[in-house]
């Protein structure tokens, strides 16, 4: 496993907790980008409430898990996504329409695609999960 790439290693940790039925896991190395992943994970109802807590070796988050994750992951490499290139990835990552989400950098922020969908905004992928 590499440690250079934090969100993969987030998004591996919460899917294995997930996986063996924990109720949380802590996720050391924490970023801005995780934060904010972890905020519209949430808010998609896919993780529960999560604590940011700092300690002497740095800060770490605590998510509780609500075992409502089949598959999540960082997507290598960002590709650039054009407001009609979507569907192509959603193909790629999502196993069926309507189900799940990509995390996606726009101008305005990170958001899931269908959010940037709505505001017609194009952006580079960063994470998936359903």
């Amino acid at each position: 496993m590499s440690m250079n790439d934090t969100l993969a290693n987030a998004m591996s940790q919460i899917l294995n907790a997930e996986k063996v039925g924990k109720t949380e896991c802590d996720i050391k190395n924490v970023s801005k980008i995780i934060k904010i992943i972890m905020e519209i994970l949430k808010e998609n109802d896919y993780i529960g409430d999560y604590v940011v807590t700092s300690n002497v070796k740095g800060e770490y988050i605590n998510v509780k898990l609500l075992g409502k994750i089949n598959k999540c992951g960082a997507i290598k490499p960002r590709f650039p996504v054009k407001l009609d290139e979507y569907e192509k990835f959603e193909k790629r990552y999502l196993p069926a329409n309507d189900f799940g989400i990509m995390i996606v950098s726009t101008s305005k922020g990170m958001m899931t695609h269908n959010k940037a969908i709505d505001q017609k905004l194009g952006g580079k992928l960063i994470a998936y999960c359903y």
